[in-house]
C-alpha cells in the first residue's frame, strides 16, 4: 500500500533594512528510497537567486541557494509530491546473531558504521551510560529490538516535549537533566545512549504527517485533538542499524517506529550536519527581525 502526500515547506527571514545574502544551504527534498519516491518538486526563492543542486557525503539532496541583490525579506518555498509506502519495521526479521543484546556487527559492517557507533558527546561521570543500561533486562535475555522500543517509549512517556525555534541541539546530559526537550534533543539523547550500548545510530531530519491537521482543514476547526507532536515544522528522529533489518526508524517524540507518518529528508551522524537550512547575510547588526517556518503535509 502506498500513500501520496503534498508537502510545502516555507521559510521566511525578515530584516528591518535591506541586506545582501551569502550562500544558503537548503536540505528540504525528501530522500528517495525503496519506500519513498519523489514524484514532483518545485523551488521558489525571493529575491531571485542562483541555485545549484548537489549531494552531500551522506547522499542527501542539498540546494545551494545564493540570493541576488538586496532585500528586506528572504523567502524560500519548496513544494513536493511524494509516494510513501507503509512500512511495519517491527515485522522485519533480525539476523539470528542480532536478535538478543548484546550482539556484534560483522567486520565489514563495523568499517561502514564506525562513524555511527562512536559517541559524539562526553559522558564524564557515566550518567548517560547508566541511564541506557536501565533498559537491559535483569530477569532474562534482552531482545535487541525490545530494548530500543522500551527506550523509545520511555522518552515519550517520561520526558516533556518543548518545541524550540532556535538553532542547535541540547547535549544528551542537558536533556536528561531537564527531562524535556525538542524532537532534535530527544533523537540525540536516544542516539548517544544506544551508541554507548554498541548500537549504531544516525540522526534523521524530515517531515511528520499529522492526520488531525487534515481533519481540521476539512472540518474547518482548529481544535481537532491529536496525539502527534512536532508537525507544522521540520521534525527529527533517529535510525538504528540492526543486522537483517537495516536502518530502522525510532521517533521518541511520538513513540513511532515506522508506518507512513515519518518522511525522511536528510541523515547524518550528528544533528548539526542535517540542518534544514543554514546561510549568512550582510548588513547592519540590528537588521535581523526574525524567521518563520511553515510546513504543511497533506495526504492526497
Amino acid at each position: 500500500m502506498t500513500i501520496q502526500y503534498d508537502i510545502t515547506h516555507t521559510t521566511t527571514y525578515r530584516y528591518r533594512k535591506p541586506v545582501t545574502f551569502g550562500e544558503h544551504r537548503v536540505m528540504f527534498r525528501p530522500r528517495d528510497s525503496h519506500d519513498l519516491r519523489v514524484l514532483a518538486t518545485d523551488l521558489v526563492v525571493s529575491p531571485e537567486a542562483v541555485v545549484r543542486l548537489i549531494q552531500d557525503p551522506h547522499s542527501n539532496s542539498v540546494a545551494l541557494v545564493t540570493p541576488l541583490g538586496e532585500a528586506k525579506e528572504l523567502r524560500i518555498v519548496c513544494s513536493f509530491r511524494i509516494e510513501h509506502a507503509v512500512t511495519n519495521n517491527l515485522e522485519l526479521p533480525l539476523s539470528p546473531g542480532a536478535e538478543f543484546f548484546p550482539f556484534s556487527y560483522s567486520v565489514e559492517e563495523r568499517f561502514d558504521l564506525e562513524q555511527y557507533l562512536r559517541p559524539h558527546h562526553d559522558d564524564p561521570f557515566g550518567r548517560l551510560s547508566t541511564w541506557a543500561r536501565q533498559f537491559i533486562r535483569t530477569d532474562g535475555p534482552t531482545g535487541t529490538r525490545d530494548l530500543l522500543l522500551k527506550m523509545n517509549q520511555f522518552i515519550k512517556n517520561e520526558f516533556t516535549y518543548a518545541g524550540r525555534d532556535e538553532e542547535g541541539t541540547q547535549t544528551p546530559l542537558e536533556t536528561l537533566e531537564r527531562q524535556s526537550g525538542s524532537c532534535r534533543d530527544f533523537a540525540l539523547l536516544m542516539m548517544e545512549a544506544a551508541r554507548r550500548l554498541g548500537v549504531a545510530t544516525r540522526f534523521v531530519s524530515g517531515y511528520l504527517y499529522d492526520p488531525s491537521l487534515d481533519r481540521a482543514a476539512v472540518e474547518g476547526e482548529n481544535d481537532v485533538p491529536s496525539d502527534t507532536v512536532g508537525a507544522g515544522s521540520t521534525h527529527a528522529w533517529l535510525q538504528a542499524y540492526l543486522p537483517g533489518a537495516g536502518w530502522v526508524p525510532f521517533d521518541p517524540t511520538n513513540n513511532l517506529t515506522g508506518g507512513s507518518q515519518l518522511i525522511r529528508v536528510g541523515v547524518a551522524r550528528d544533528p548539526r550536519l542535517a540542518a534544514p537550512i543554514s546561510g549568512c547575510w550582510f548588513g547592519e547588526p540590528d537588521a535581523y527581525v526574525g524567521m518563520e517556518v511553515d510546513v504543511r503535509v497533506c495526504r492526497i
